[in-house]
């Protein structure tokens, strides 16, 4: 359930109206918005009494919420959420935000060479994996803290704010400490004590899809972070796993749209694992702008051939910088830049 206050609702009646949840054996979440607080009801699906929130003072409306995601619901906020980083780069606003960079942190050279070219193309914020989780336990597993700090010194040159991947909760604090956004990878989605750790970090997360899960599962595992008071979250669609052979995933173009109208959190679409071939990656990426994501997050190399990981679907810096040019003719198209 849902409570509403009033625009003028006053702290002190904000703060009856939780004690009363909390008498009643339930949880509260805030969420503040513009012009009013909605006080989130949170907890086991036992029934609670609307009618006694109803008459209590800077009350204006309760709401029950069927769907098993609440916080992450359209129901809980109509307006769409936005991320603000560093950079003064506002995520989910009219301007699509490209994220991009290597799969992985290989060394200082490859870093910083990559990072200055997405910036000089367009990119408002920088990728690049320090701890890499791997099918194979002999691949390349990424450099660790060293590679966190090499990361730091790319946002240092360029200015551009750091998404970069957190495997365990043993790792929150640590990575926390050099990233501007925590990356939740398609593997760890439904790693829930993961998901409650950076939920109270209160650092911004970028949650990615699962390879098998279901939109409703993606929103789930949002509300994890959700609900341990962390709002700053952005949705990825990375492409799921199928029966088709040609690419490495299948792109969920579907998902944007259905996302945009079930959810208020800012959407990603990540290209580049979507289809896991670098000739695929522009086209898909136009796709994802005319649909409405909000963001694209895409693998670049300087050296593709060369890369420790996901070389095949990394695009080369001049390649990305047509991207860019490509996706902001489609931006503007449909009254975005």
């Amino acid at each position: 359930m849902i409570i509403v206050m009033r625009a003028n609702a006053s702290k002190s009646e904000i703060d009856a109206v939780s004690e009363r949840v909390k008498a009643e054996g339930f949880d509260t979440s805030l969420v503040q918005g513009t012009e009013r607080t909605i006080v989130c009801v949170l907890g086991d699906g036992r029934p609670i009494e609307q009618q006694q929130f109803n008459v209590m003072p800077g009350v204006e409306s309760t709401t029950r919420v069927l769907k098993p995601f609440k916080l992450s619901s359209r129901i809980v906020s109509s307006e769409d959420s936005l991320l603000h980083l560093s950079n003064n780069t506002i995520v989910g606003s009219e301007v699509v935000t490209i994220i991009a960079g290597p799969c992985s942190v290989e060394d200082r050279t490859q870093m910083l060479e990559t990072a200055h070219a997405v910036k000089e193309a367009g990119a408002q914020a920088l990728r690049g994996g320090a701890f890499k989780p791997r099918s194979s336990p002999y691949s390349f597993q990424g450099l660790g803290e060293k590679g966190l700090q090499i990361l730091a010194e790319a946002r240092e040159e360029t200015g551009l704010p750091i998404v970069t991947e957190v495997m365990s909760s043993e790792q929150v604090d640590l990575v926390t400490s050099y990233a501007d956004i925590l990356q939740i990878g398609a593997r760890n989605m439904q790693n829930y004590e993961l998901l409650r750790s950076v939920g109270r970090s209160k650092q911004p997360v970028l949650l990615k899809r699962g390879l098998m899960s279901t939109i409703e599962e993606l929103l789930m595992s949002a509300e994890y972070i959700l609900a341990e008071g962390n709002q700053r979250i952005l949705l990825c669609e990375r492409g799921i796993r199928t029966f088709e052979k040609y690419t490495r995933n299948t792109t969920d173009i579907n998902a944007i749209p259905v996302l945009k109208d079930l959810t208020h959190l800012p959407i990603i679409l990540d290209p580049s694992h979507g289809v896991g071939k670098w000739e695929y990656v522009l086209a898909v990426a136009r796709a994802g702008v005319a649909a409405g994501a909000d963001g694209l997050l895409v693998e670049v190399h300087h050296k593709p051939e060369n890369a420790l990981s996901d070389g095949a679907q990394s695009l080369k810096p001049e390649r990305f910088a047509e991207l860019v040019k490509q996706v902001r003719k489609v931006a503007a198209s449909i009254g975005r830049s």
